[in-house]
């Protein structure tokens, strides 16, 4: 429980989409998913920073980015029934992507990253979809992303909805089994690419009130 001197986990403001981008190319500098699709650790953190900022924009339609006091962690969900980006920002990605990495086999990489996980992604049961989870490098170790994200599942659970992500990480798939997640399924990129893992989280047994509607 949050008590005034520990306010908990808050709702980040659109004026703090800088601050959670910032985590997130932190955090995910090194991760094998996403530093394999951008292979050059010179140009890794701003192609992140592009990359991260449009996911954080299309998340923030909802108002489910959150930040735990501190600002050391972030989590990015989209809603049952939301969608990840809008129609333009979608349309917006490809040619991102092309102007990150040039025409050629760059941006093929990591389109096609893209497409394997929207075609992991289950679309027959709403649900709440974790799309990432990030502490700043200098503070993972400390439980501040899990602690997030048990509070998360908190407020989830309230409405009695079930939960998805995708593990970029194999290191991270037993942190999320204690939350609840079991392992749906799982992919592995071309070539050299790593395994992702994709898990669920069943819907709270008995929901305990509802939630406003979560579209701004």
């Amino acid at each position: 429980m949050s008590t005034p001197e520990d306010p908990g986990p808050r709702v980040a403001s659109p004026n703090e989409a800088d601050e959670v981008v910032s985590i997130l190319v932190s955090a995910f500098y090194d991760d094998p998913t996403w530093g394999w699709a951008f292979p050059d650790p010179s140009r890794r953190a701003e192609q992140h920073r592009r990359l991260w900022s449009l996911f954080v924009a299309g998340a923030m339609r909802y108002p489910w980015v959150w930040l735990n006091p501190g600002n050391t962690a972030t989590s990015v969900w989209i809603p049952p029934e939301g969608t990840e980006f809008s129609p333009a920002q979608e349309s917006e990605m490809e040619a991102l992507i092309v102007q990150m990495c040039g025409a050629g086999a760059g941006a093929a990489r990591v389109m096609h990253t893209h497409e394997m996980f929207e075609r992991a992604h289950p679309r027959d049961v709403p649900h709440f979809y974790l799309t990432l989870l990030a502490t700043r490098v200098e503070h993972q170790g400390h439980g501040y992303g899990l602690d997030l994200l048990a509070e998360n599942l908190r407020v989830v659970d309230q409405t009695g909805m079930p939960s998805y992500l995708e593990a970029s990480n194999p290191a991270n798939v037993p942190l999320y089994e204690r939350h609840g997640f079991t392992v749906r399924d799982s992919f592995t990129l071309p070539g050299d690419g790593p395994e992702v893992f994709t898990m669920w989280r069943d819907a709270a047994t008995v929901p305990t009130e509802s939630l406003p509607s979560a579209e701004r």
